[in-house]
């Protein structure tokens, strides 16, 4: 059974209990029919027709639309149809985004206020937006569109969604990820999640702007970047973990050479030597896969000053505290945990899962020589996204890791509009290591650390 009668399959099972047409708020009415689009047959004429005339992929988008416009009032004056002028370019505009773009989430993509776009098959799009999630006007035509536009964005990296292989993770050429899944794993259809990034990456500046953490916890977090502290920051899934370490992967000098590991390239480094290595997966055999942990003991061979690792999730983190541990100071990395001793706690699992069998003892001494701070990372019920702890690794006491808050993010209650109310408190203790910091040439006021 082909892939596509297979999903055709699974619809008729699901009976598109989540097909809700939109109305002109964006909003879904009660009717479980989707709305019809009276002018889908001349859209996919016009598609084929426009497909057929192109003759090759290096065209513009402008001599593209010339091509369509000729094609659409072709069809028009030969089948005697009358099309209003706004149907006409919505149209165009249509198949233009079909056949360069990726079809009708491509508004969605072009918009700078969606963050998040997630496709719940072909007739519920949700997308973030300020923070908020809700639900969009868009949607595909059927199953069969949605994999098509799938298909569309995986093959350019060489990736594949398919039966054997129906889960992947992908990126877009302006960096944004991808994960798709289709039955008979998801029971609602091919379901796409694209976090976006922006065009222009943010800067401290801009998360200053936005509230994630202040002037004085930037001047400090810079300083532990530029004399080579190792950091991990740590989240949950949509916290803003990966924006975070962008922006602290700015504050590393021009001249060192900085390797990026990640499983879909996502950092956007504005030094020049940056050398960005991306993760494999299996070919259609189930070999040939290359993980995050085979590319990081290889970047340990290609001479670098920085690691930055995308997201550590399991044994790759044994390695990754082993280059911290042998000169490979600087590096940065992210991890999925809800507080900095969760943190901890992960990567203690992580390195068990290397499949080494080292003692806890001896595992808790490597994590806690090996990372300086923990950046924990939040994002909180109003959809902001706040730093709530810079916490020092102090070293072992017994059997225990010793850490210690530098800054804390304090919530005091929550505003008329649903927002959070909090503010941004040094505890009052100075880092063991500012030494260290100031004799790298780094230094900063003392009264940053006192409330």
């Amino acid at each position: 059974m082909s892939l596509l009668k297979r999903l055709e399959k699974e619809k008729e099972k699901i009976k598109a209990k989540n097909d809700r047409p939109i109305n002109d708020s964006g909003r879904a009415i009660s009717s479980t029919t989707p709305a019809i689009d009276p002018w889908r047959n001349l859209k996919g004429i016009i598609h084929q027709e426009s497909i057929k005339t192109i003759k090759t992929n290096k065209m513009e988008p402008e001599e593209i639309k010339t091509i369509i416009e000729k094609v659409i009032d072709d069809h028009i004056e030969s089948n005697n149809i009358s099309l209003p002028r706004i149907e006409k370019t919505k149209i165009i505009e249509e198949v233009i985004n079909e056949i360069l773009w990726f079809g009708p989430i491509t508004p969605l993509l072009n918009d700078n206020n969606v963050s998040e776009i997630m496709v719940n098959g072909p007739n519920q799009i949700y997308i973030e937006s300020q923070g908020r999630v809700e639900l969009s006007n868009v949607t595909f035509y059927d199953d069969a569109h949605v994999l098509h536009i799938i298909e569309k964005i995986v093959a350019p990296i060489g990736r594949r969604i398919d039966e054997s292989q129906p889960m992947v993770d992908a990126r877009l050429p302006d960096g944004s990820r991808v994960n798709a899944i289709i039955p008979p794993l998801s029971l609602n259809g091919p379901i796409i999640t694209i976090r976006k990034f922006s065009q222009d990456p943010f800067g401290v500046d801009d998360l200053i702007s936005l509230d994630t953490l202040t002037q004085e916890m930037a001047q400090f977090l810079e300083c532990c970047v530029k004399g080579k502290l190792n950091l991990v920051v740590s989240g949950g899934t949509g916290s803003g973990k990966t924006t975070t370490l962008n922006v602290l992967s700015s504050f590393i000098p021009e001249h060192d050479r900085i390797i990026t590991i990640e499983d879909a390239a996502e950092l956007q480094l504005p030094q020049s030597h940056v050398v960005t290595l991306e993760t494999r997966p299996p070919n259609i055999e189930g070999k040939g896969a290359i993980s995050i942990r085979d590319l990081v003991r290889n970047s340990l061979r290609m001479r670098p000053e920085r690691i930055i690792v995308g997201e550590v999730r399991g044994g790759e983190a044994l390695d990754m505290l082993q280059a911290m541990n042998t000169g490979h100071n600087g590096s940065l990395t992210t991890g999925h945990a809800n507080s900095p001793r969760d943190m901890l706690s992960r990567l203690e699992t992580m390195v068990l899962m290397a499949g080494m069998d080292l003692p806890i003892r001896a595992i808790r001494e490597q994590i806690s020589s090996a990372i300086d701070v923990i950046v924990q990372q939040s994002r909180l019920r109003d959809g902001s996204r706040r730093i709530t702890h810079i916490t020092e690794i102090m070293g072992m006491e017994g059997d225990i890791i010793v850490a210690q808050d530098i800054f804390r993010f304090e919530q005091v209650g929550v505003d008329g509009n649903g927002r959070i109310v909090g503010h941004f408190k040094p505890t009052g203790i100075r880092p063991r290591f500012l030494e260290q910091l100031i004799s790298s040439g780094q230094s900063m006021p003392d009264d940053i650390f006192f409330p």
